[in-house]
């Protein structure tokens, strides 16, 4: 009888030893970017402050900004707006980035999502984030 709790107990322990090996390996233990350790391999990226802000009314061409915290340069960092790619620039500001941009000329009387994309070096840390401006003519 005390072999087989001795088997049992020997047999859970090599289970959890495999578990974290495994989990080490996937980068879900023990690797965590950043000052948490909530067990994860990243720190996604958040994106905030969007300006003009949502629902805002703009005139056609009117330059739009918004910050990123979390990244390593400005260049992870794409935008679309109707699907239509902007073209950016990033200004270091120490603990985030300003992104700024401007509106497609082509783009008057709509109300466009400016869609922001930020591409981590792994696809699951990557972030999403937007918002709608409503484009005069």
């Amino acid at each position: 009888m005390r072999t087989s709790k001795l088997l049992v107990i020997l047999l859970s322990l090599s289970l959890f030893n495999m578990t974290d090996a495994m989990a080490g390996a996937s980068g879900h233990a023990g690797h965590s970017m950043g000052s948490g350790g909530g067990g994860g391999s990243c720190v996604k990226a958040r994106v905030s402050k969007f300006q003009p802000g949502h629902l805002a009314t703009v005139a056609p061409e009117a330059e739009f900004s918004f910050m990123v915290t979390g990244i390593q340069s400005p260049d992870q960092v794409d935008v679309t707006v109707k699907t239509i790619p902007v073209e950016v620039t990033g200004e270091d500001k120490d603990s985030f980035y300003l992104i700024k941009g401007k509106l497609p000329a082509e783009l008057k009387n709509v109300t466009a999502r400016v869609n922001v994309k930020v591409n981590a070096k792994s696809p699951r840390c990557d972030a999403e984030n937007g918002w709608l401006i409503k484009i005069t003519g």
